[in-house]
């Protein structure tokens, strides 16, 4: 099943990935998670309707609708990107015709990362190398802070990770190495290509 499959599945588009740079060389270009990559790590990894996910660069949600589509979770999108996030609204209105239950559990903010304000029902954090390991110790400490106020279980998931954001994790922070989901016929030519997931 393609990319286009999912997408008419959701009734979304999410396909077309963003051409050209970012003008600031902290915040990376963005390319949606292949669907692909999404299923062999949800068959691994499932999401309970009671947690809330936060998506740091969504583009245009595709993780979003993904996860509600299957695990009927809430899930938040941060998009810095005003182009990205009308889209994201979009494929929302979209979603919703089919999928109304979704409507008081998909949420899309366009603000930079470490504006975002984490709150006490965000349980999982999504990371596919979305900015610089500058930015990255920002939301992560944000992140730390809003654990040691409000105690719970926190998970972050990272797409085709950065050396340099494994660096911070286990040398500067309590996260430990939880998982490592490998993609099968892309590991072996690149490997980058799995999940690493990290859990306090």
């Amino acid at each position: 099943m393609d990319e286009r499959f999912y997408d008419a599945m959701l009734n979304v588009k999410t396909t077309e990935e963003q051409m050209g740079f970012n003008q600031s060389l902290h915040y990376h270009r963005y390319e949606p998670t292949p669907y692909s990559a999404l299923k062999m790590l949800f068959q691994k990894y499932e999401i309970k309707s009671s947690d809330r996910i936060v998506d740091f660069g969504c583009g245009k949600g595709r993780l979003n609708f993904y996860i509600h589509y299957y695990f009927k979770a809430s899930v938040v999108g941060i998009e810095m990107n005003q182009k990205f996030y009308q889209e994201a609204l979009e494929n929302k209105k979209n979603y919703l015709k089919k999928h109304k239950d979704g409507l008081d559990k998909i949420y899309f903010h366009n603000y930079l990362a470490e504006e975002y304000d984490i709150g006490p029902e965000d349980t999982y954090f999504y990371f596919f190398n979305p900015f610089s390991v500058q930015i990255f110790t920002k939301v992560v400490n944000h992140i730390l802070r809003s654990a040691e106020t409000e105690k719970r279980e926190i998970t972050l998931i990272l797409y085709y990770p950065s050396a340099d954001y494994i660096f911070y994790l286990e040398n500067n922070t309590a996260f430990h190495l939880k998982d490592e989901i490998i993609l099968p016929g892309h590991y072996e030519h690149n490997q980058n290509e799995r999940f690493l997931i990290y859990y306090l």
